[in-house]
């Protein structure tokens, strides 16, 4: 049996990524406000831009999960996979981003020791892992919306009404 043959028996529920999802970026968070703390209490300066965009993007992929999850439940009508796909990716770009920014900040430091580098450096591991998870999700969502699965029903013409013809 080939690895993708057994990949495609093998299904993880969306519900575990979305897990995944919410608890890593709590975790995300927690580790960036610690070294953000640090930074603001213990020295001169203020927490490097690296930092601020890990807890922005702890902060998006919160607010992501609770409308991805909470919309199609409660305002089935307003759920449109277009939005939803948008949604996803953009937490894969934040996520590629902050995470590739403090891996590169962290590489450029004279030192690096002590409970605030190791926040940092785990930081930076959760958030390849996050964008893994996202990535994870937002990939059957667009194929399910390039393929047409996602809609609802057929793109409507502009100006066009329902079972009315035109009149010359």
């Amino acid at each position: 049996m080939t690895i993708a043959g057994l990949l495609k028996k093998i299904r993880v529920p969306k519900l575990v990524f979305r897990a995944v999802q919410g608890l890593f970026s709590v975790v995300v968070l927690a580790l960036s406000g610690y070294v953000a703390h640090w930074y603001n209490t213990d020295t001169l300066t203020s927490s490097p831009t690296q930092i601020n965009i890990m807890i922005f993007s702890g902060i998006l992929s919160l607010i992501s999960l609770i409308l991805l999850e909470g919309v199609p439940r409660i305002f089935p009508r307003f759920a449109h996979p277009w939005e939803f796909l948008f949604l996803e990716f953009t937490n894969v770009v934040f996520w590629v981003g902050s995470g590739m920014s403090l891996t590169v900040f962290l590489s450029r430091l004279l030192f690096c020791r002590g409970s605030v580098c190791a926040a940092a450096q785990t930081n930076a591991v959760f958030s390849f892992v996050l964008m893994g998870a996202w990535l994870n999700t937002f990939i059957p969502l667009a194929m399910d919306v390039f393929k047409g699965i996602g809609r609802k029903s057929a793109p409507k013409m502009s100006g066009a009404k329902d079972g009315m013809k035109e009149t010359a």
